[in-house]
């Protein structure tokens, strides 16, 4: 997922906010990790990585929602990524402030 910061008022375009699996998808991209992968081989190399799983930077170490996963091993990036989906989702919903928050994230400002 991404959303676009706020306008700051410059006429500069902003860059978009990376979180959830998006987020994982560019620290993937970085990382010394081939598929297929064991839920062990990516815990070892971005178990500690911080994940920001909403628009406002709140963040959660990988290994944390790694561990709810119930795949062994992923054959594929896309694998991975589907498979940890649904727990940033769950994480995030558990994890926000509230009805107001929620509503506010939706919100372009």
């Amino acid at each position: 997922m991404g959303v676009r910061p706020p306008s700051g008022g410059d006429d500069d375009e902003p860059e978009s906010i990376e979180f959830g699996i998006a987020a994982v998808d560019a620290r993937l991209r970085d990382a010394d990790l081939s598929f297929p992968a064991t839920k062990a081989d990516v815990e070892a190399e971005l178990g500690h990585e911080r994940i920001p799983y909403n628009v406002h930077g709140d963040d959660v170490a990988l290994g944390e929602i790694l561990a709810t996963v119930e795949t062994a091993e992923f054959r594929s990036r896309q694998e991975l990524l589907n498979a940890l989906h649904e727990p940033f989702e769950e994480y995030r919903r558990n994890h926000s402030g509230g009805v107001f928050q929620q509503v506010r994230s939706m919100l372009p400002f």
